[in-house]
C-alpha cells in the first residue's frame, strides 16, 4: 500500500533494458621458441617455449572463473597449447579455427632478421622505407589478411550476441582487430604493443565496437615473474618491437 504523497516508480516495460554487450577477450599466445629466437613465424608452427608454458599457466589461473559464451583458438600449435592451459582449468575446450591464424609471410617465415637482410637485401630496403605485408615473396598480403580477420571476428560475434567470448590468437590478428575499431588498415606497421599471453578486450556497444583494454599483462607481472623483454616480442622484422 502506498502512503499519501508517496510516488511509486512505474515498472520497466518488457525488453526495456539493453542486452549485455558482447566482449571479445583477445589473447595473444604464449612465447614460442621462435619468439625467443626472434624468428619470423607467420603460419609456421613452433611450440611454446618454457617461458610460454608458464605464461599460459598464469593466464589460465586468471581466467579460471570466467564464464565464456564462446571459446576459440587459432589452430596453430602455439595458440592451441595456450588455449589448452585455459581449457584445463575451465573444463571447456576451445574450437580451433584456421581463420584466426597469423598472417602468412611466405618465404620470410622461419628466418631471423639477420638472415632476411642477407637473403633479401633489396626487399629489406623496401621494407625499411615503407613496411608492407605485400612485400614478402609468397605472402598472404595485407588486404587479404585484414579481410580474413574481419570476417572471422564477424562470424564469432554473430554466433554470440551477448556475453564474454575468449579468442586465443596472434599479435597480428589483434593488431588488425584494434585498427579496424579506428577505421584504419595496418599495411605493415603495428602501432600497439601486444605481449605474449596479454589480454586485449573489445566490447560491442549498441552502435559500434569500442576498445575496453589493450595488452593487459597483470597476471604476468607479480614481482617475481615478468613478461618477455621487448627484444623478444617482435616476429623478427624490426630491431625493437
Amino acid at each position: 500500500m502506498s502512503t499519501p504523497g508517496s510516488r511509486t516508480a512505474p515498472p520497466e516495460p518488457p525488453g526495456s533494458r539493453p542486452p549485455a554487450p558482447t566482449r571479445l577477450l583477445l589473447v595473444r599466445h604464449g612465447q614460442s621458441t621462435w619468439n625467443d629466437q626472434r624468428r619470423i613465424q607467420g603460419q609456421l608452427d613452433p611450440p611454446l617455449s618454457e617461458l610460454g608454458r608458464e605464461q599460459a599457466r598464469r593466464l589460465a589461473e586468471r581466467l579460471a572463473d570466467g564464464a565464456f559464451n564462446g571459446f576459440y583458438t587459432s589452430d596453430l600449435r602455439r595458440a592451441r597449447d595456450t588455449a589448452s592451459a585455459v581449457a584445463a582449468v575451465t573444463g571447456r575446450e576451445a574450437e580451433p579455427r584456421a581463420d584466426l591464424r597469423e598472417i602468412a609471410l611466405g618465404e620470410w617465415e622461419g628466418l631471423t632478421r639477420e638472415e632476411l637482410i642477407d637473403r633479401y637485401p633489396e626487399l629489406w630496403e623496401r621494407w625499411q622505407r615503407a613496411p608492407s605485408w605485400d612485400i614478402p615473396p609468397g605472402c598472404e598480403g595485407a588486404a587479404a589478411f585484414e579481410a580474413r580477420v574481419a570476417l572471422a571476428l564477424q562470424r564469432i560475434l554473430e554466433r554470440h550476441p551477448r556475453g564474454d567470448v575468449l579468442v586465443v590468437t596472434h599479435g597480428g590478428v589483434i593488431q588488425v582487430a584494434l585498427a579496424r575499431v579506428f577505421g584504419k588498415g595496418s599495411a605493415g606497421v603495428f602501432p600497439f604493443v601486444i605481449d605474449n599471453c596479454s589480454i586485449t578486450t573489445l566490447m560491442r556497444g549498441p552502435n559500434r565496437m569500442v576498445i575496453a583494454g589493450v595488452n593487459d599483462t597483470c597476471h604476468l607481472t607479480d614481482g617475481t615473474f615478468g613478461v618477455a623483454s621487448r627484444r623478444d616480442r617482435s616476429g623478427g622484422l624490426t630491431g625493437t618491437y
